[in-house]
């Protein structure tokens, strides 16, 4: 059996008075610790309270209430007598006393020490940066969001006794007030008939993706996006199992003409389309092609998954209607989002499909989130009554717009030698296209040495494409200027 001396419990015990835990429990869990990872073996005796209290420069009592503690949870034994002894019940683990060190009994392991899946599909470059420039996808400016309405609102609900329900289990498809609410907007906006019903709520555009995939898909089936695609959706569907067939877009969206071909020789499980306004590249699915899809899809019995990611903004016209909105046959799941509308931090998706996909979508959803955000959908749902989310976006549409028009002549007038573009006719960013000479990922370590970040997923460079995709909606006008300035001296530099 040791002797107590020879535990170094002054390395072993560190002590933070800034802390809110208490003294004598901040050592009990370190004590407790160094028995769990063989330090303090079984049978070793602890030091006596005087002695520990001066070593660890504490007050006596504190002490006696780290060993009270201790030999209540069992840790310990009292032998009359004799003094307080580790447990004989504690883990028999021995470590090298060598290790009795404050990084040892703080360390944990820096790998899994099991076998397990590693996914390279599902790997995603990204630069941790401090820039204060960005050019994103497309992302909306949080700065215009109506965050005080909305915490007016939230706070009330929070304050009301009626809400209590709102923090115990609900609907699996989501808030019910929510998504009546929703289902009105939606019929109002884009042109769709449907009810509450016909809607699970989710956290966005890529858990919407995920849940159907994984409940539509088997491995092997073959889903046709666009060339280029969004590369998430791509990720998921592989993930799921799918084998993709890319399909070439043009100046009014994916081209029908291949589809059609592809139908005819093989069996087309999904049709992935961002038809409002094309992920990567901005275009819009003209009215004539949305009808020759979706009789298609009829045709052949491939699902039409309508990805509405920006439905929202549209700037020189009326926008046209979703595909679901003349969908007669149920070929058509509508997903979209109110994270770009307001802002991405909100997660407030939404899954629109006939009764009875929506209903095992529900127990497929349980299982991976059990609910929605009660009381969030439910703020939500009393911004749309009250129209306060259409005022909004009303207000940044106008916002939005002078935006576009901003990049589009600095663009021009800044960097005309080296880039082409068609100003877009709504959502959030411009595709550009690039003189092929021009090294993009240069380009980007370029701004990002001034202050400017320009992330990998926005370059788009080939031996047939050399694009980027440029969001303006986070930046203002001024931080525009300053963006392009940057981005200009990153191309001259090469």
């Amino acid at each position: 059996m040791s002797s107590p001396v020879q535990i170094p419990f002054k390395s072993m015990v560190i002590i933070d008075r800034v802390l809110d835990t208490p003294v004598y429990l901040q050592i009990v869990h370190q004590i407790i610790n160094a028995i769990q990872r063989g330090v303090l073996t079984p049978g070793i005796q602890l030091p006596g309270s005087r002695a520990l209290s001066q070593e660890l420069e504490v007050h006596r009592k504190t002490i006696i209430a780290v060993y009270d503690e201790l030999n209540a949870q069992g840790w310990t034994e009292i032998q009359p007598n004799k003094g307080t002894f580790v447990s004989n019940k504690a883990p028999a683990r021995r470590s090298d006393s060598l290790k009795y060190n404050t990084e040892f009994l703080t360390s944990y392991p820096a790998k899994a020490g099991f076998a397990f899946k590693q996914n390279i599909l599902l790997d995603k470059p990204s630069v941790s940066t401090n820039s204060v420039l960005e050019f994103t996808d497309g992302l909306p400016d949080i700065r215009l969001a109506p965050l005080d309405r909305l915490s007016k609102v939230y706070g009330g609900i929070l304050k009301r006794k009626s809400s209590h329900k709102h923090f115990g289990y609900s609907h699996v498809e989501g808030n019910e007030f929510y998504r009546e609410t929703l289902a009105h907007y939606l019929n109002n906006t884009r042109g769709l008939h449907i009810t509450k019903n016909n809607i699970l709520t989710t956290r966005g555009i890529h858990m919407s993706i995920y849940l159907a995939s994984n409940m539509l898909i088997d491995k092997g089936d073959l889903v046709i996006v666009g060339d280029l695609s969004y590369y998430v959706a791509n990720m998921i569907f592989q993930e799921a199992g799918a084998r993709i067939i890319p399909v070439a877009v043009d100046e009014d969206g994916i081209s029908v003409e291949a589809i059609k071909k592809l139908c005819e020789t093989r069996k087309i499980r999904m049709l992935y389309l961002t038809p409002h306004h094309h992920y990567p590249t901005t275009v819009t699915l003209s009215a004539e092609r949305r009808l020759e899809l979706l009789s298609l899809s009829a045709q052949y019995g491939f699902i039409i998954l309508e990805d509405d990611y920006d439905y929202d903004f549209h700037y020189n016209s009326s926008p046209v209607l979703p595909l679901t909105s003349a969908d007669r046959h149920g070929m058509v799941v509508y997903i979209g989002s109110f994270c770009n509308s307001l802002a991405p931090g909100f997660r407030s998706g939404y899954l629109v499909a006939p009764v009875n996909l929506i209903q095992e979508l529900g127990k497929f959803r349980r299982i991976v989130d059990r609910q929605g955000d009660m009381l969030m959908e439910q703020a939500l749902g009393e911004l749309l009554e009250e129209r306060e989310i259409q005022r909004h976006l009303k207000k940044a549409l106008k916002i939005y717009q002078e935006r576009r028009d901003s990049l589009c002549d600095l663009l021009n007038s800044e960097l005309g030698d080296y880039v082409s573009f068609s100003a877009p006719p709504g959502g959030l960013s411009i595709w550009t296209k690039w003189n092929s000479e021009l090294n993009l990922m240069r380009i980007s370590k370029n701004c990002l040495a001034q202050n400017l970040h320009l992330p990998q997923k926005l370059l788009y460079q080939t031996e047939s494409v050399t694009a980027m995709r440029l969001g303006f909606g986070n930046l203002t006008i001024e931080e525009m200027k300053e963006a392009v300035s940057i981005l200009k001296k990153a191309v001259m530099k090469g």
